[in-house]
């Protein structure tokens, strides 16, 4: 009989010290695994203590005997942090790449597990849980939930997971904007996993942090569209079309108005042409 996979979690972290050790927290909350679990935390361009409290909230991940890792790079790069963090690992396991700002159940892993554990490639999420703290991104969170690509599927925004032969899809991260978008679309439809388990994934607060984080979000999947023309055929977002649009209007006025202003703002400045989180 086949050993379980080990699994390793990937997090980089740019000045996260106010919300690595409740991400930490949450994943040492989690549910036995049947596989050892490494935890590599990449702080990039930190000028503040994400390192130090991400090395002092390993003592819970130390309880359950998954080992922690942190790495510290001088430079900002989000691209750079998931390469250096990949190039230390050293054997072949379940692949769970998740931002430091997300909190996971305690079901999420296992189920994360039992989902890739298997030859065939392989990509897996969970639910999201978008929230919010202020007024308008609570608004704004509440739509963004009720769109075809938050309900269908598997998006992974902030948290994927692949298996050893899923990762081998790929090689480096590229240097692109959206590598959630990008390692989704390395594999087809009947390839990604939602698995029911929830995470919770707060987005940018205010509205002038939203327009900056979805100008990145669009630039990012217009650049895939540019670089990897071929990947957008792995698409499977389905259309909203007018009744949907209006459905969503009737349903939630406010958060629709917020989403629409938004939306409005992007198409009447350029984008980006780096990665901004707008936090």
């Amino acid at each position: 009989m086949t050993a379980p996979m080990p699994m390793d979690i990937l997090i980089p972290a740019s000045n996260e010290a106010g919300l690595i050790e409740g991400c930490l927290s949450a994943l040492a909350a989690s549910e036995p695994l049947p596989a050892p679990v490494r935890v590599t935390v990449i702080a990039n361009g930190c000028r503040d203590a994400t390192a130090d409290v991400a090395r002092a909230a390993g003592a819970a991940l130390g309880a359950r005997d998954w080992a922690l890792r942190v790495i510290e790079l001088a430079q900002g790069s989000k691209i750079a942090a998931l390469n250096a963090g990949e190039a230390a690992l050293t054997h072949p396991a379940i692949r769970v790449y998740l931002d430091a700002d997300v909190t996971v159940s305690p079901p999420l892993l296992l189920q994360l597990h039992r989902a890739l554990d298997r030859p065939e490639p392989l990509y897996a999420s969970g639910l999201p849980r978008i929230t919010g703290q202020g007024r308008i991104a609570r608004a704004y969170a509440r739509l963004w939930a009720r769109l075809p690509f938050m309900t269908h599927g598997a998006p992974g925004c902030g948290l994927f997971a692949v298996n050893p032969a899923g990762r081998a899809r790929w090689d480096m991260f590229p240097d692109l904007i959206s590598d959630d978008g990008f390692v989704r679309l390395c594999f087809s439809p009947d390839e990604r996993i939602a698995v029911p388990a929830r995470y919770d994934w707060p987005v940018a607060e205010g509205f002038a942090a939203l327009l900056r984080v979805r100008r990145r979000q669009d630039a990012g999947m217009a650049q895939i569209a540019r670089c990897h023309p071929d990947m957008l055929a792995r698409e499977d977002k389905p259309a909203l079309g007018p009744w949907g649009v209006a459905r969503l209007a009737l349903r939630d006025p406010a958060g629709f108005a917020v989403y629409g202003a938004v939306a409005l703002g992007v198409r009447l400045r350029p984008a980006p042409s780096d990665w901004s989180r707008g936090r």
